[in-house]
């Protein structure tokens, strides 16, 4: 197997975890595997950078010497905000030569603003997304996943999700077993899809402003099996049902169903992935009633069975 470069930009005001995430996930595995991975960094004029947290980065070389590489990772923070255009200048004419174009978090917007991602499905951090779709209508945003791959260009959501990533193409590239033992190294878990959200259902949602509504929140997250109908959670809010449904969404910004069947997916999800309860349990206690029922769930939200999204997802027995 022929030796892969992993290039990683960097620039003034980086997020270093962007930076960090990666290399540490490519680096674990070349001391798996040696010989597969050459992971090195690059700035504009070789210069180091400082990052926006403080840390100082001294890169490798500039990269007006860099070699195209098999993987080019360009990673975001605040300097992605205002990047320098000769970065942008080298994104546009070097890109394209990598076998693979990686974003992590903000690091996308460097790629729009290069036309990498144009025509392509894309994603970035959930605070930046709206941004990136009014500033470059020829890409299609998705807000949701943590990460998205589109051909060779693969775009990920916020800081960690760069990791969940490189363990992709780590795994792409080697094999599971290769990707399970980095992500056991960095006492993460490899099992997050790409399609997972990049919150959970109670993140997703805002927090009610009145206790009875927060109160409501809390009982559906922590009561996924019972009756979560409208009638039944006004009961408990001691409003009218209408009323109730209103001022839910109006103060979460979603309606009653829709965060009831987060809740429920989130919790089936968690079942099938951290317990070997059978799918026949794992629909009844997170309150879909019958097997088929969360099938279509699962079908609908992730685009596979609960069944097939347990053998994917749930880890590997540890030997």
């Amino acid at each position: 197997m022929a030796q892969r470069t992993v290039l990683v930009v960097l620039f003034d005001a980086v997020q270093s975890l962007d930076v960090t995430g990666p290399v540490e996930v490519f680096t674990g595995a070349e001391k798996h595997t040696p010989g597969t991975y050459r992971v090195r960094t690059a700035s504009l004029d070789g210069a180091p950078v400082r990052t926006s947290s403080g840390l100082t980065l001294v890169p490798d070389r500039a990269l007006t010497a860099a070699r195209a590489p098999d993987t080019l990772i360009v990673p975001g923070g605040e300097g992605s905000r205002h990047p320098d255009p000769r970065l942008i200048d080298w994104l546009r004419e070097h890109g394209p030569r990598a076998r693979r174009l990686v974003s992590v978090c903000t690091g996308a917007i460097l790629l729009a603003r290069a036309g990498l991602l144009d025509g392509r499905r894309a994603t970035t951090h959930w605070a930046y997304c709206d941004r990136l779709a009014r500033d470059h209508p020829a890409v299609d945003v998705d807000p949701d996943p943590i990460f998205v791959r589109d051909g060779r260009v693969a775009t990920s959501a916020g800081v960690t999700s760069g990791i969940d990533l490189a363990l992709a193409l780590v795994e792409e590239d080697l094999d599971r077993d290769a990707a399970l033992t980095v992500a056991r190294h960095l006492v993460v878990f490899l099992r997050r899809p790409g399609n997972q959200a990049q919150f959970s259902a109670q993140l997703a949602a805002q927090t009610a402003r009145r206790a009875p509504l927060r109160e409501v929140q809390r009982w559906i997250s922590e009561h996924p099996g019972a009756d979560l109908s409208v009638e039944s959670l006004a009961a408990r809010a001691g409003f009218s049902p209408r009323h109730f449904a209103r001022a839910f969404q109006a103060e979460t910004g979603t309606t009653p169903g829709r965060y009831v069947d987060r809740v429920r997916l989130e919790h089936a999800r968690r079942l099938l992935e951290d317990t070997g309860d059978g799918v026949e349990e794992v629909s009844r206690v997170s309150g879909y009633g019958t097997p088929e029922a969360m099938r279509r769930a699962f079908v609908k939200a992730l685009g596979t069975s609960p069944a097939e999204y347990r053998r994917r997802f749930r880890p590997a027995p540890v030997r």
